[in-house]
């Protein structure tokens, strides 16, 4: 029998409505996260699962069994759910962006959306921990970066970087190529996981491993307590907010691209001739293939 034949509400009750009729049937855990999403039902819109978990002292397990109890597939599908409970119907679903908005009043709010994102992520990421990602890396025997979805956009831009200055690096985006590497890593290679939530689970399974194989590990995420921080030897942290219906939301691959060009532009300057050179060689080699 499904969880949601615990409720015995309309088809399609609202979030709250399904919240009132279950709440009896809910364990301790579970009821602390009822308890924060009802004090701050539009702040959860925002929050990854990580950081609900935290803030109502709780699991991400449980979490996500308060979803399924509730009928919904996911912590994603809640959200988009309690959305339609506590969101004006005549508000857009797209951050601040309203409906009404003509093209130039989108294109600001989409530019000061991102500028808002690098100043942020500009106080948030630790100069030590910068500056240990920048040595690890300048002594590394190989360089793999993994991510997913926008974020493996975000480490196949990190590989095309490192190798125009002559830096062999590797990006794998799929699940099953980053484990078979990760495994195979020793203690002289760096692995620079990406991920804004910190919660990937493809991702934390490679860096385990590449831990666990010796290698150093280097996140750059969202989120200062999510899992994949706790893997890892040197974190980087950026400050953007992905929305519910803008989980990919440019302003976060903005962020962690930047981080990518500090780790890049402060590599070439250890040795700023040796570097200059290679990107004189890289560019020549394609240079047939330009109009």
């Amino acid at each position: 029998m499904s969880d949601m034949s615990d409720l015995n509400v309309n088809k399609n009750p609202g979030f709250f409505a399904r919240i009132e009729a279950i709440l009896p049937k809910l364990r301790g855990a579970e009821k602390k996260v009822v308890s924060l999403i009802e004090k701050n039902p539009e702040e959860i819109i925002h929050l990854s699962i990580t950081e609900v978990a935290e803030r109502s002292q709780t699991s991400e397990s449980s979490v996500v069994r308060l979803c399924k109890r509730l009928g919904y597939k996911g912590f994603q599908d809640l959200k988009i759910h309690l959305a339609r409970d506590v969101i004006s119907p005549e508000k857009q679903i797209h951050e601040v962006i309203e409906k009404g908005d003509d093209v130039l009043t989108i294109k600001k709010k989409v530019f000061q959306s991102n500028i808002q994102a690098l100043y942020d992520s500009l106080e948030v990421v630790n100069d030590t921990q910068l500056i240990q990602a920048v040595n690890a890396i300048s002594n590394a025997n190989l360089i793999e970066f993994y991510g997913t979805g926008g974020s493996g956009a975000v480490a196949m831009d990190a590989q095309h970087k490192l190798l125009k200055m002559g830096i062999k690096a590797f990006a794998y985006s799929d699940a099953v190529l980053q484990a078979m590497s990760s495994s195979l890593l020793g203690k002289n290679d760096v692995v620079i996981g990406i991920s804004h939530t910190g919660s990937n689970t493809d991702v934390l399974h490679a860096m385990k491993l590449a831990k666990e194989a010796g290698a150093t590990t280097i996140c750059i995420t969202n989120s200062s307590k999510s899992p994949i921080t706790q893997i890892s030897d040197i974190w980087l942290q950026t400050a953007s907010k992905e929305t519910l219906f803008r989980t990919d939301a440019i302003s976060s691959r903005i962020a962690q691209l930047t981080i990518i060009d500090i780790l890049v532009a402060s590599l070439t300057t250890n040795s700023y001739e040796h570097y200059y050179e290679n990107l004189q060689k890289t560019r020549n080699s394609t240079i047939e293939k330009k109009i």
